[in-house]
């Protein structure tokens, strides 16, 4: 196993050791790395003293923990020698002697984030904040924290090393077995995603372009998924198109959940660049959305959605219209968590019903639609409470956990790994 030993001047010591050496075998492998003598040192682990005819096993030693090593001689300034120790559940006896043991050097701290497991500058920034900006109770929770980190991945590890000297007609350790080795496929593929697709990663803005109803400017989400383009009934108010409703076009739209169709506008302009077209809209009861351009007016306009060139074409190109970059789309447009609320999501119709079947067409399509928020169902929850009591933050936790659509282990294997 590997422990590592932070001495008094400030030296980081990263030592491969049997559990079963004795701490005076362990002082006499340190003598060399450290030229401290081995009669000048003293080892204090969980803030007690390692006495030299004590076996690490029997002293409770693992595998990446941390060892303090105080010259006799020389001592520790200002402070006493346990003062560096370190509580059972990982936090320091002394919060600020060991800050400014860990802060004195810089390279020191770099050195300590390289040794310590789970421990990264690049990917947990907490920690150095802490050191640096002298917070010892943000200290002290995150030192308990990389000790639960440690603590699971090595019961991890114990549980690996199990199955492989389980029975091999056990079915269930053999169902284990089986799982481990999936879930490392699936961790090899995700690390290979970050290292070669990492835009897979990102959130997808939807396609959003500038125009103008009716001469109302608004922001239309154009998608080639839904069948139709749809008007929201406050936005068909706003634009003076409501007194053109006909309401014998009313129906339902049944997507995830149901909205109810108000009825149809049958022509209105709209203006897409300095061009003006005719377009026809369904008026859906749906706040969640004010304007769809469907699939039934792309065509009609022979529209291209052009991603090479982030533009909307009209026209076979006689317009070009630019897509809207995420900060010039409103932010209620670009809020899952309120459209997933939402019956109809972004409000295209997976199907069109009517009292006129013949008027509107039904049929069944894709339209960009919310899948539902997981973090509002008791089962997220349940995941983030128990990825919690690991030690991490609840915030961490939901982002890890959203990031791989709520699978409980991949976020787990996220965490660690940061």
């Amino acid at each position: 196993m590997r422990i590592t030993v932070m001495t008094a001047d400030e030296q980081i010591i990263g030592l491969d050791v049997d559990p079963d050496e004795s701490v005076e075998n362990v002082k006499a492998l340190l003598e060399v790395e450290s030229r401290v003598p081995l009669q000048q040192q003293q080892l204090l682990y969980n803030g007690k003293e390692m006495r030299n005819h004590e076996k690490l096993s029997g002293l409770g030693v693992r595998d990446g923990d941390l060892i303090m090593m105080v010259s006799n001689a020389a001592g520790v300034s200002g402070s006493s020698s346990n003062d560096l120790g370190l509580n059972p559940d990982g936090s320091a006896l002394n919060p600020e002697a060991f800050r400014q043991q860990i802060q004195r050097d810089s390279n020191l701290m770099a050195q300590l984030f390289q040794v310590l497991p789970l421990v990264n500058p690049q990917t947990d920034p907490e920690l150095a904040q802490a050191i640096s900006g002298g917070d010892l109770n943000k200290l002290q929770e995150l030192l308990r924290q990389r000790h639960l980190q440690r603590e699971a991945m090595r019961r991890k590890e114990e549980e690996e090393i199990a199955l492989l000297y389980a029975d091999p007609f056990d079915v269930e350790a053999q169902r284990k077995i089986e799982a481990a080795i999936r879930q490392k496929g699936i961790d090899e593929n995700w690390a290979a995603a970050l290292e070669y697709n990492p835009e897979a990663f990102a959130r997808v803005v939807m396609l959003y372009v500038d125009m103008e109803v009716n001469g109302v400017p608004i922001k239309a989400f154009v998608d080639s998924g839904a069948q139709a383009t749809i008007i929201s009934k406050s936005c068909a108010e706003r634009c003076g198109l409501l007194r053109l409703l006909d309401q014998r076009y009313r129906g339902v739209a049944h997507g995830v959940g149901q909205t109810e169709i108000l009825g149809r506008i049958h022509v209105a302009p709209i203006k897409i660049g300095n061009v003006f077209y005719p377009c026809s809209f369904t008026v859906l009861d749906s706040p969640n959305m004010d304007f769809l351009f469907g699939l039934d007016m792309l065509r009609k306009h022979q529209c291209i959605i052009d991603l090479k060139e982030n533009v909307l074409r009209v026209g076979g190109g006689e317009v070009s219209v630019p897509f809207l970059p995420e900060k010039d789309i409103p932010s209620h447009f670009l809020d899952e968590g309120r459209y997933s609320k939402q019956p109809s999501g972004s409000g295209a119709p997976a199907a069109l019903g009517s009292k006129d079947s013949s008027a509107v067409p039904t049929g069944s399509q894709s339209s960009g639609v919310a899948q539902g928020n997981p973090s509002e169902s008791p089962e997220f929850e349940a995941k983030i409470a128990k990825l919690v009591e690991l030690g991490f933050e609840r915030a961490a936790v939901i982002q890890a956990l959203k990031l791989f659509n709520g699978n409980e282990e991949q976020a787990a294997s996220f965490l660690f790994g940061g």
